[in-house]
């Protein structure tokens, strides 16, 4: 009986052992590489919304809208 408690024992101190090294494991930053692919995508999407802005603000419809804006801006003043 003695000699069944100590293998059980020693069974469930392994299996704590294997148990305590998985949740450090878990709780040392799981996730370092996410938040650089995060970065990388907000990066890219800015950098297409800016381009997007450039090729409207260049545009002649927008050119002559904004200056028109600007005209009634200063003639009101």
């Amino acid at each position: 009986m003695r000699q069944r408690a100590a293998e059980l024992r020693e069974r469930a101190m392994r299996r704590i052992c294997v148990l305590d090294a998985r949740m450090r494991t878990l709780a040392e930053e799981p996730e370092e590489g996410a938040a650089t692919a995060e970065y990388a995508v907000v990066l890219v999407a800015a950098t297409g919304f800016a381009a997007l802005l450039v090729t409207l603000l260049k545009s002649g419809t927008v050119k002559n809208l904004l200056t028109d804006i600007v005209k009634q801006a200063l003639s009101v003043a």
